[in-house]
C-alpha cells in the first residue's frame, strides 16, 4: 500500500523538505563555482565575441540549428582558443564541418584555410558556408587521418585543428598526432577538443552502474542509404590526452576542462571526491588542449596506455 502525504510523519516531511532545499542550494552553489572557474580559463575575453560572430552563421535547416544551439558554447570556446595568424597564415581543420571555418579567415586572420574529411585519398571537395548572406569557400581534402600520409608538405601549417575527432578513431590515433606534428611548422599549434572520460558525469554513471561512463556513447541509427557514422570509440581523460600529445613531440601550452550545463546536477560530486582524497581537477565534461610542436622533444610511437604489445 502506498502511503499518502498525510500518512508520512510531520518530522520526516520537514527533514525531507530541508534536504531538498539543501540539494537545490548546493547545486546552485556548485553551478556558480563552475561559472566562476571559467573566468580563469584562457581566451575568456574573446568568448563573447566568438559567440556573437557564430550566431551570424547561416544554417540550412531546423536540425542544423538545433545542433548548433546545443553546441554553441563549445564552438565559441574553440574559436576563441584558435591563435591568430602570425607567420605562414595557413590553417588546417581536420574533420571540417564548416561551422567555425569561415571565421578562421575573417576573424583569426588566416590567409589559407584548408579543410579535411575522411574519404578516398586524392579527392578534394569544394565546400561552402555562409555568414549573414556572405559566402565562404573552402577546399576539403579527403583522406584517412589514421592511415594515410596527410597530403601536405612538412611544416606547411601554422595551426592544425582536430576538434571532436580523436574520440572517433578506430585504428591508430598516434598516426594522426604524428602527422599533425609533421605538417606543423616549428612552434605551430595543434588545438584538440574532445569529451573528458574522467568527468563528473562519467564518475556519476560509473557509480550508479547502469549507464555507460563515456560522455557520449550512442550509435547512429543504421541507414542503408548512407555510410555508417563512427561513434565515440574511445574517450580520453585529460591526463591521457596530455600523455598522447607529449608522446607525439608536443609541449602542452593550454589544457583545461569545462562543465556542460545539462550535467550540472553532478557538480556536488566534487565534494564527494575531495572528501575521499581523489583529484578534483579536470572534471568538466569537455576538454580543450592547445599543444605546441617542438622538434627536439622525444617521440614515443606507441604509448603504453593506448596500444597493446
Amino acid at each position: 500500500m502506498r502511503l499518502g502525504k498525510s500518512s508520512v510523519p510531520l518530522y520526516f516531511r520537514i527533514i525531507r523538505a530541508s534536504l531538498r532545499r539543501l540539494n537545490i542550494y548546493l547545486t546552485r552553489r556548485y553551478e556558480a563555482a563552475a561559472i566562476r572557474s571559467l573566468a580563469a580559463t584562457p581566451a575568456l575575453g574573446e568568448f563573447a565575441a566568438a559567440e556573437q560572430l557564430l550566431r551570424g552563421l547561416d544554417l540550412p535547416d531546423d536540425n542544423s540549428r538545433a545542433y548548433f544551439e546545443k553546441h554553441l558554447p563549445r564552438l565559441a570556446r574553440t574559436l576563441a582558443l584558435v591563435p591568430r595568424a602570425a607567420s605562414s597564415s595557413r590553417i588546417l581543420e581536420l574533420g571540417c564541418y564548416k561551422q567555425i571555418t569561415p571565421f578562421l579567415h575573417t576573424w583569426r586572420g588566416y590567409r589559407e584555410v584548408r579543410g579535411a574529411y575522411k574519404g578516398p585519398a586524392g579527392w578534394t571537395d569544394h565546400g561552402t558556408a555562409s555568414v549573414r548572406g556572405q559566402p565562404f569557400a573552402v577546399d576539403i581534402d579527403h583522406f584517412d587521418a589514421e592511415r594515410d600520409r596527410f597530403p601536405y608538405e612538412d611544416a606547411h601549417f601554422e595551426t592544425v585543428l582536430a576538434c571532436e575527432l580523436i574520440e572517433h578513431l578506430l585504428y591508430d590515433p598516434m598516426h594522426l598526432l604524428l602527422e599533425a606534428h609533421r605538417v606543423l611548422e616549428e612552434g605551430g599549434r595543434l588545438l584538440i577538443t574532445t569529451p573528458n572520460a574522467g568527468s563528473l558525469i562519467s564518475v556519476a554513471r560509473a557509480l550508479k552502474g547502469y549507464e555507460n561512463p563515456q560522455v557520449y556513447a550512442l550509435y547512429t541509427r543504421p541507414d542503408p542509404r548512407s555510410e555508417p557514422e563512427i561513434p565515440h570509440v574511445r574517450e580520453y581523460t585529460t591526463f591521457e590526452l596530455q600523455t598522447a600529445l607529449e608522446s607525439a613531440g608536443f609541449e602542452i601550452e593550454t589544457l583545461f576542462t569545462e562543465p556542460i550545463a545539462e550535467f550540472a546536477r553532478n557538480l556536488p560530486l566534487w565534494d564527494v571526491l575531495a572528501a575521499q582524497g581523489y583529484d578534483t581537477s579536470m572534471r568538466g565534461e569537455q576538454t580543450y588542449c592547445v599543444a605546441v610542436k617542438r622538434a627536439n622533444l622525444p617521440v614515443t610511437r606507441y604509448p603504453y596506455f593506448l596500444y597493446s604489445e
